[in-house]
C-alpha cells in the first residue's frame, strides 16, 4: 500500500555533496518512520539514518556529522542531504518506509564517490 521512489543518486567527487529524495505515495498516513539505508557489494544493508514520525532523527556513526535526513510533509517526501562525501560512502541507497512492524522499500539510487 505504499510505494516509495528514490532518486538524485549519481556520481560525485571525494569532499562533494549529493541530495537523495524518496517521495512516498499510497498509504502514507500510516508510515511510522521513514529511513535511509545502503548496501555494498558483498556487504550487508545497514541503517545510514531515520526520522520518525515525530520528527526525532537517528544516523549511523558513519554517517552523523555529514548526512542530514529531512522531511517535507506537504510533498510526502524525505531527503537524504550528504555532504563530505567519502569513497567509502559508495553504495546503492534505499528509502524505507516502516508501517507498524512492516517494511516498505523502494528500487534503489546508485551513489557512487570517486575520483
Amino acid at each position: 500500500q505504499v510505494q516509495l521512489v528514490e532518486s538524485g543518486g549519481g556520481l560525485v567527487q571525494p569532499g562533494g555533496s549529493l541530495r537523495l529524495s524518496c517521495a512516498a505515495s499510497g498509504s502514507i498516513f500510516s508510515i511510522n518512520a521513514m529511513g535511509w539505508y545502503r548496501q555494498a557489494p558483498g556487504i550487508q544493508r545497514e541503517l545510514v539514518a531515520v526520522i520518525t514520525s515525530s520528527g526525532s532523527t537517528g544516523y549511523a556513526d558513519s554517517a552523523k556529522g555529514r548526512f542530514t535526513i529531512s522531511r517535507d510533509n506537504a510533498k510526502n517526501t524525505v531527503y537524504l542531504q550528504m555532504n563530505s562525501l567519502k569513497t567509502e560512502d559508495t553504495a546503492v541507497y534505499y528509502c524505507n518506509a516502516q508501517v507498524g512492524f512492516l517494511p516498505y522499500w523502494g528500487q534503489g539510487t546508485q551513489v557512487t564517490v570517486s575520483s
